[in-house]
């Protein structure tokens, strides 16, 4: 299980605060789903240097349009 943010209309200075909050809100062994704009390589970076809970070897992200972009945030 999980949640998944579809973040394409929110303002992208209020992006990280959501995934933030949606991440610590989660269960163990569960992950959140994003959905950008962009490639959220920068993301992976942030979380991984500040988040213990991440689990960085299963992260995922896929381009799946022009401007369609899906990553998995699993926690661990």
């Amino acid at each position: 299980m999980g949640k998944r943010l579809d973040l394409r209309d929110v303002p992208p200075s209020d992006r990280h605060p959501k995934i933030h909050d949606a991440f610590d809100a989660l269960e163990s062994g569960e992950a959140l789903t994003i959905v950008n704009d962009h490639d959220p390589k920068p993301l992976f970076y942030e979380f991984q240097a500040e988040r213990d809970a991440f689990d960085a070897d299963n992260y995922r992200s896929e381009r799946q349009g022009p401007n369609e972009f899906v990553a998995k945030l699993p926690k661990q």
